[in-house]
């Protein structure tokens, strides 16, 4: 879009290890008068942001349903000085738990994990959709709740006391920024996990399913080059992915004892050797 930071557009970085530390840092983003906030990673960033001004611009890009969290009143006309990018198709959980069953040999028939934040305003409503589509199916679903270092640690133990099948994890900032730990742990106590982001798979991660992560963020800036040309917020619809990847780490797979369907790895869109 044509803006280079240095040189005709100034970046003012904020980021938070705590989801409540948010507001603090958006207030002081619309003190500096900045010409447009740029929040992602979490709904928790773009609701501080839009808690914070009404008329500064904000474009998002999270995995949340923005409707479902308050974001935005309608996709295709987000009104007020707020959009973005979402992640979030709601079919990709149902899709995320299929893929799981048909990798891990006793799965359906066992209970499943499925690791949350609860600080994240996405916890309640992906809990929600997980179950939701555990039950369509008849699958057992054990929840678990992490948000700091210590809570992820004991997490995963509790996932090897309960002798859980597998572990699906959600999406949230702070599981990305841990992504070594949690990689590491499934390791460790041998539980085959499936992550919302490639970046899982390629730290080491069993399998990934989800948008192209890079490509959102690509679209993100679009919207934010836009915006510094002129043109407004409620006038540029909430886009959604079209894309989503499929990725097997196919070492971690053998050093699990799994051998990968063949439907499965037809399917991938990425096999890590």
């Amino acid at each position: 879009m044509g803006y280079v930071e240095g040189r005709n557009v100034a970046i003012e970085y904020r980021g938070a290890d705590q989801y409540d530390q948010l507001l603090a840092l958006a207030a002081d983003l619309v003190r500096r008068k900045v010409a447009v906030i740029f929040a992602t990673a979490t709904a928790n960033s773009a609701m501080a942001a839009k808690a914070a001004t009404t008329t500064i611009p904000i474009v998002f890009a999270n995995g949340s349903d923005p409707i479902r969290v308050g974001l935005v009143p309608s996709l295709s006309r987000p009104g007020g000085n707020i959009t973005g990018v979402t992640y979030f198709i709601s079919e990709v959980v149902a899709q995320r738990l299929q893929y799981l069953r048909e990798l891990v040999p006793g799965a359906a028939v066992g209970t499943i994990g499925f690791l949350t934040n609860p600080t994240n305003l996405l916890s309640k409503p992906d809990t929600s959709d997980m179950l939701a589509a555990a039950q369509r199916i008849g699958q057992q679903i054990m929840v678990l709740t992490a948000s700091t270092v210590n809570e992820i640690d004991a997490a995963f133990a509790t996932a090897a006391e309960q002798h859980l099948a597998a572990l699906i994890v959600d999406g949230d900032a702070v599981f990305n920024r841990q992504q070594d730990q949690m990689v590491a742990l499934a390791a460790r106590y041998r539980i085959p996990s499936t992550y919302p982001a490639s970046v899982f798979a390629h730290a080491g991660g069993l399998m990934s399913y989800g948008d192209n992560r890079k490509e959102s963020q690509r679209q993100a800036g679009i919207y934010v080059g836009r915006i510094l040309k002129g043109d407004k917020p409620s006038d540029l619809p909430v886009l959604q992915p079209t894309k989503f990847e499929l990725v097997i780490n196919m070492k971690t797979a053998k050093a699990l004892g799994l051998t990968i369907p063949e439907t499965l790895l037809a399917t991938a869109d990425e096999v890590i050797q």
